[in-house]
């Protein structure tokens, strides 16, 4: 598995932890919700990532909430299912404010990391609701750029 799916599947727990068990944004970043032997053992490239990505969702968690929101039709937002909540948090995230990652990349890992973590569908949903973010956003690329 690739460091950055490691720290993609970090920032997604941790954003999980802020958001449904009310962890505080310090305690997040910093990982005291891990247990100790896998914070001792967590690699400082992957944490540093990780970091980057849970700061910068939650730092901009208005925006980032607003083109979801915008983007998902038929669904009360509040009823979301609160991993693929995190993980279209942080697609969002990277979408909107990570210019040099292909937008291909952002979908297709979330796109396997919601089938390692989500429900049977949420694929499915997650591909749906970060293609048309892409569409808004990315709209002079190409859909495999």
């Amino acid at each position: 598995m690739a460091s950055r799916r490691k720290g993609r599947i970090l920032a997604l727990q941790a954003l999980y932890c802020w958001d449904a068990a009310g962890v505080s944004v310090g305690d997040v970043v910093d990982f005291s919700w891990l247990e100790s032997e896998k914070r001792a053992a967590l690699d400082k490239g992957i944490a540093d990532f990780s970091r980057l990505l849970i700061i910068g969702t939650i730092e901009n968690i208005k925006a980032v909430d607003a083109m979801i929101q915008s983007h998902v039709q038929n669904w009360d937002f509040s009823r979301l299912n609160r991993v693929d909540l995190a993980l279209l948090r942080l697609s969002t995230y990277t979408l909107m404010y990570q210019d040099e990652i292909a937008p291909s990349i952002v979908i297709n890992e979330a796109i396997g990391i919601s089938q390692e973590y989500g429900t049977g569908n949420s694929y499915r949903f997650v591909n749906g609701v970060l293609d048309s973010i892409r569409k808004t956003i990315h709209k002079d690329l190409p859909h495999g750029a």
